[in-house]
């Protein structure tokens, strides 16, 4: 029998505020690295669902998707891992300051624009700048284009 390729199905939000973006910080096998609230969809949850879960969980911000920026397809070059990255535009709706984040986040972070692409060496991925820059060239899409059927 054939062994079935399946992409690990990934959510990120991308959230810009005063100029700034979020970021986490976080513990990484390679050092300490910067992604956006970003992580995996769990069984049952929609892509909706999951971006928010991850959201609270990695910043304790509560985020509330506006609209899809775009979904990304990206194997990683050192391993045999493909992401297949749904990123969601939103907006904050408050912040549980003493919150206890996931294992391995140091914190949220505000980057500028120019701090994002001065940190690249440091980026989980590629996907981070790219998901920023989509979101300022004005990509959305509505999220009734998702449809979780169960």
């Amino acid at each position: 029998m054939p062994v079935i390729w399946k992409p690990n199905v990934t959510v990120a939000a991308v959230v810009q505020r005063d100029g700034k973006f979020l970021l986490v910080e976080e513990e990484t096998e390679a050092g300490l690295a910067f992604n956006q609230p970003a992580g995996h969809l769990e069984e049952g949850e929609s892509l909706v669902d999951a971006v928010v879960r991850e959201a609270l969980e990695e910043t304790a911000y509560h985020f509330k998707p506006t609209h899809l920026v775009g979904i990304y397809n990206w194997k990683h070059p050192a391993k045999d891992v493909t992401y297949l990255r749904f990123a969601f535009a939103g907006e904050l709706r408050g912040w549980e300051a003493e919150r206890k984040l996931d294992e391995g986040i140091v914190g949220p972070r505000w980057l500028t624009l120019d701090e994002v692409k001065a940190t690249q060496t440091r980026h989980r991925s590629p996907l981070i700048l790219r998901c920023i820059e989509d979101h300022l060239a004005g990509k959305c899409y509505p999220l009734d284009l998702l449809v979780h059927y169960d």
